[in-house]
């Protein structure tokens, strides 16, 4: 088991650099830890794409770690062509501190240039010895978990307001028992790992936890890989979490790659590469590719970011700035 993770990420590094160094373009994407091998394959994919359409071969370099690290780097200097982020705070700041992109970056493209998304659910191990089915089992003293870090990862805050939306259909207005509930939840919490792929490495090969809080892709895709080790818990209520794109304007007016940058992007909306995102388990608006795997992906109640916390201006600044409310959760712990 300890191989798996090894594994997959020399195949992501393999895969992601082709073709040799010859190419004629040149583009870098800036992406999420747990994209890896998302985008290792549609990097091949779109390299035979763009070779098609114009005669020119591309070498498409790639860059992860937790976004919001991400964007830092690219507001000190990192000259990525493209951001692929999960959380649309860390494309915002590429506007409001960066001035990088314009305000209205998420209008380009459709879907709120989403072009894929996902919720958060539970990976468990086989048999689901402590039978957790859905939120307010994870609350159970014998129940211990590990998740991204909200602080440091938008895979952790993202889970975080998962269980918010969960505490809200169940107690209504009442703020003492959703707290309650959220400081139980947090202080269940074995490891805060920095990112999503380190709570993935946490719980898989080092062995810890009962229960693995992340993105639904994520543990889909590691119960496929290892088959009968582990199961999938999905709850029914869970959060809207989209996966926002651009371009970086101002960089790709200096590195030449405009048009390369938007194809880039725009090709992830085509019906092969939503096909591509599926088969990795994300959730995708694409209705034939909808059709194609209805069996796959569970209806859920999926609430949004304004349904939950009012936008995540208001977000940022009522649960995850300094002095904010998961501070005070976890002085509860």
């Amino acid at each position: 088991m300890k191989t798996f993770l090894k594994g997959i990420a020399l195949g992501a590094a393999l895969l992601s650099a082709q073709p040799a160094l010859s190419a004629d373009r040149e583009l870098l994407n800036t992406s999420y830890d747990i994209a890896r091998e998302l985008f290792a394959a549609y990097n091949v994919e779109f390299q035979k794409h763009w070779q098609e359409k114009t005669g020119e071969t591309v070498e498409i370099k790639q860059s992860h770690a937790g976004s919001s690290k991400q964007a830092q780097a690219i507001i000190q200097g990192l000259k990525a062509d493209v951001a692929t982020f999960n959380q649309v705070t860390d494309i915002d700041i590429l506007h409001t501190r960066g001035r990088l992109i314009p305000e209205n970056w998420a209008e380009r493209l459709p879907n709120n240039s989403s072009p894929y998304y996902s919720t958060m659910a539970f990976l468990v191990r086989k048999g689901n010895p402590k039978n957790i089915q859905n939120w307010d089992d994870l609350i159970r003293e014998d129940v211990s978990l590990v998740m991204p870090n909200p602080k440091t990862s938008g895979n952790g805050r993202y889970t975080y307001l998962a269980a918010l939306g969960f505490a809200q259909d169940q107690f209504g207005d009442d703020q003492d028992k959703i707290d309650d509930f959220l400081a139980s939840l947090l202080g269940q919490v074995r490891v805060f790992d920095s990112g999503g792929r380190g709570a993935t490495t946490t719980f898989v090969e080092r062995g810890i936890g009962d229960a693995l809080l992340t993105f639904e892709s994520e543990v889909l895709n590691i119960a496929d890989r290892l088959e009968g080790e582990y199961e999938v818990v999905t709850p029914k209520v869970s959060f809207l979490a989209e996966f926002p794109v651009t371009w970086i304007d101002d960089y790709t007016k200096q590195n030449g790659t405009e048009e390369l940058a938007k194809e880039y992007l725009s090709h992830l909306y085509s019906e092969e590469s939503q096909r591509l995102l599926a088969s990795f388990n994300y959730r995708v608006q694409n209705e034939t590719v909808l059709k194609e795997n209805a069996d796959r992906f569970r209806d859920l109640k999926l609430k949004s970011i304004d349904e939950i916390a009012g936008g995540w201006e208001n977000a940022m600044k009522a649960h995850f700035a300094s002095g904010g409310k998961l501070d005070q959760l976890q002085r509860r712990r």
